[in-house]
Order: structure tokens, then sequence, then C-alpha cells
């Protein structure tokens, strides 16, 4: 999911139902760029969100951009290659991941702790094959609070899905806590990544728990490497304990431990 955080730190599934796709933490600031707008685009070598892979294991091309008003309003689309859909859909064609999401951020506690509230949908516009039992499209109400203590910074967070989560059957009242934090070395530009999340699947089909089948803990370490000028080279260790039962596609686990590479360019 997209979030205003700084430009500098800039960060860089599906099994028994049809399940999900989740958007990159790959964020943008306008104010850091002196303008309201700021947009980013990221090519990786996979696309994975909350540890699962969204892109059956290639490469991906990302991209959006924000508007942030000095009210502490904000507004912003953010878009990425995919291919899960169709590679559980057979004759479906789903190529493309939308975002747009809209909220209100600014510093209520003290100047560096910024707390965050707004709404993300998730849409997936597809193309011929059957069609499917539950919509992958999703909307999710998130709460974040953001912190800044010297080098340190980073933000707790907590997303709510108000709608079935990503075509899981029944699973309306999903949630996700997780939180991120940034160190930044002083040191060539670097900064130490490091997240960790718990993806809470709600319902239950045919009698059998989504929570206990599907629910699982996903975690990230990092580096990024600012080299100014809104570029920025960022690489990372991402592992879940999804079970591979259910979340697998040609016997790989969408969850397995990875390595993932991506270079960002902000405007």
């Amino acid at each position: 999911m997209k979030t205003i955080q700084k430009t500098a730190i800039a960060l860089a599934a599906t099994g028994l139902f049809a399940a999900a796709a989740f958007a990159a933490d790959t964020p943008t600031n306008p104010e850091d760029a002196g303008s309201p707008i700021a947009a980013n685009v990221t090519v990786v070598n996979e696309y994975r969100y909350r540890g699962l892979s969204q892109s059956n294991f290639q490469p991906a091309i990302q991209g959006g951009f924000d508007y942030a008003h000095d009210s502490g309003l904000y507004i912003g689309n953010w878009n990425s290659s995919i291919s899960w859909i169709s590679d559980f859909n057979p004759g479906v064609s789903a190529p493309l991941e939308m975002d747009f999401y809209a909220g209100f951020k600014k510093d209520l506690i003290a100047e560096g702790f910024a707390s965050d509230i707004g709404v993300l949908q998730y849409y997936y516009p597809m193309k011929g094959g059957p069609t499917l039992a539950t919509s992958p499209n999703t909307t999710e109400i998130y709460v974040a609070q953001n912190f800044t203590y010297g080098p340190v910074t980073g933000f707790a967070k907590i997303s709510y899905a108000a709608t079935t989560l990503f075509g899981i059957q029944q699973s309306t009242g999903s949630y996700y806590p997780d939180l991120t934090v940034n160190y930044d070395t002083g040191i060539w530009g670097i900064s130490v990544n490091g997240h960790v999340g718990y993806q809470s699947i709600a319902g239950s089909v045919n009698g059998v728990s989504n929570s206990s089948n599907l629910s699982y803990t996903d975690w990230k370490l990092g580096l990024t490497k600012d080299f100014g000028a809104g570029l920025s080279l960022s690489a990372a260790y991402i592992d879940t304990n999804a079970k591979s039962e259910y979340w697998s596609y040609n016997g790989k686990n969408l969850g397995g431990a990875t390595g993932i590479v991506s270079l960002t360019k902000t405007f």
C-alpha cells in the first residue's frame, strides 16, 4: 500500500481460494520535492507484498503519484504489473494492479510524529475467462502512527478490510498490523530497513477457518542506498511462515524466503 513517507527512505498469492495481491511500500513525499505533487517509478526483480509474490517470481515495473495539501489531506495512485490472477484463473487477463488512496496525515502529537488515516482501493482490470466467484477488488481502511527519533524513522500501522480480501471468500474483516523501522547510518547514504507484519484472514469457507489455514507472519530486513536526486537502490531479505499447502503456485511457496532488489526514481 502507498502512504506518504520520506522519499530518502523509499523501500524498495494466492492458494486455496484465489487469494491475494498486496501493493508495495515504496512511498514518496511531495514536500521533499518542494511541490505538492510527487511521482515515482520502480523496477524490481520480483513484486512481493506482505511477503507474498504477486508476479510469479518474475520482475515487475511499478509507478504512481501523490498529491499532498498543506492541510494534511492527500490523494494518490500506484500501479504495478502482476500475474497472480491470471496464474490461478486460466483465460483471465489481469496484468495490472491499480491502487487508489486518500487520507489525512499531520503532525498531531509533535513534530516528526505524523498521524495518518485513510482508505485504499485495490482495483484489478480483468478481461476474458470465467467470472470469478469473489472479486479480487478490495477496500482497506488504515490508521498509522509515524515516528522520528534522530536517525530512526518508521511507522506502526493497522489495515482493515472493509470488503472481502483479494478474492478470499468470506474474508471481510481481515486485518494487517505491521511495524516498519528505518535507521539512517549516516554512511554513504545507506539506511537499514526492518519490517514485520501479521496478515490475519477472517471468516471461514465450508466450515474451514480461513484464519488457521491462511493467516501468516511476514518479515523483512534490508538496506537502502540514497544516491540523491530522487534515486535510490534497495536490497532486502524477505520471508514468511505462510503455509505452502495454501500459498503455492506450481509447487513453489509464494511466501518462501527470497532476496529482492529494486531501483526507484522519485520526481
